[in-house]
């Protein structure tokens, strides 16, 4: 598969594996997957849970050790970084995690939580300078520079990832991973987080992989979409023509679950049978062939590449005959 562009990708994944527990029975977390990301560019990652969405975000910047292929940072093999270098490339590669319960420390104040990667890399040296940038980390997220003195349980979920994300902002990235940002926050705010997502992601010029359950939320923030299944790509798409026409049988059945505001909508939803198979011992062939409804005998016997369709289409299915209705 290529989705090589005129211009060079910023991040690129190629043949990615990540395995878990022993050799001989491995948990298949995410097997063969290959995608690319431009400058710029919101790439979003969908999937049912424990289609391996974190375990590629968290892959991607190193937070775990791939079992097998490349990811390549501005063309340097990420897998290949020395400590040292993996450190100054830390500053350019930055995630927003999905708990802001869980990933700001308690026991620190937000102007310690802010200025420890400040002074880890050395970029506002001496105390007025780290201050100073504090603030304006604060005022960039929509809160108040005196907030600085308050610990993390003084503050709501909205605004505890709120200083999540000036927390990957201080050191100035220019690839984000936002690792389900909006699960753990109450619907009433996760609009106001995807908002100030698109206001940095287009102010700063930042690159971003956004993992999401929410489909509503990566058509409106995402460029592109990466569907997976049992780890493996299963379609990828512009984001209005995935949403709109998919290709795969899967990204069908998604697209069709996704529960739609709309009442006057009469949609077909052919419910998938049974559960997601364990990542332990897949299907043969097609990951996807057990639940699917066009599945065929040679779904068994044939691994489905994942094939150029054209206009930046790419799907995983042996079949170009499945007619799959339109979405609104």
């Amino acid at each position: 598969m290529s989705t090589d562009t005129l211009v060079a990708p910023l991040v690129e994944v190629r043949n990615l594996q990540k395995f878990f527990g022993p050799s001989a029975k491995p948990v298949r977390a995410v097997d063969d997957v290959s995608f690319s990301i431009q400058p710029g560019e919101t790439l979003g990652l969908v999937g049912e849970s424990g289609s391996g969405k974190s375990t590629i975000g968290r892959a991607l910047l190193r937070l775990t050790d791939s079992t097998a292929g490349t990811i390549t940072y501005r063309g340097e093999d990420l897998g290949a970084a020395t400590g040292s270098r993996m450190r100054t490339l830390r500053s350019k590669l930055q995630m927003i995690f999905q708990d802001p319960y869980a990933s700001l420390n308690p026991r620190m104040r937000v102007r310690d939580i802010l200025g420890e990667a400040l002074r880890v890399h050395g970029l506002a040296p001496g105390k007025e300078a780290t201050a100073a940038r504090i603030a304006e980390l604060l005022r960039l997220v929509g809160l108040p520079p005196e907030h600085a003195a308050r610990y993390p349980h003084e503050f709501s979920g909205g605004q505890r990832q709120r200083i999540g994300v000036a927390r990957a902002l201080s050191v100035q990235p220019e690839f984000i991973v936002a690792d389900e940002p909006l699960s753990a926050l109450d619907v009433s705010i996760q609009s106001q987080v995807v908002n100030l997502l698109c206001d940095l992601r287009d102010q700063l010029s930042l690159t971003m992989l956004f993992i999401s359950h929410d489909l509503d939320v990566v058509e409106y923030l995402c460029d592109r979409v990466v569907v997976l299944y049992l780890g493996r790509v299963m379609e990828i798409a512009p984001t209005e023509e995935l949403f709109s026409r998919p290709l795969h049988p899967y990204t069908h059945a998604l697209l069709a679950a996704s529960p739609k505001p709309d009442p006057t909508l009469k949609l077909v939803h052919v419910p998938l049978k049974g559960d997601m198979p364990s990542p332990v011992n897949p299907p043969t062939g097609c990951v996807f062939r057990t639940r699917c409804p066009h599945a065929i005998d040679a779904c068994a016997q044939t691994r489905p590449e994942v094939r150029d369709m054209g206009a930046g289409r790419f799907k995983a299915c042996i079949r170009d005959d499945i007619e799959l209705t339109a979405m609104p």
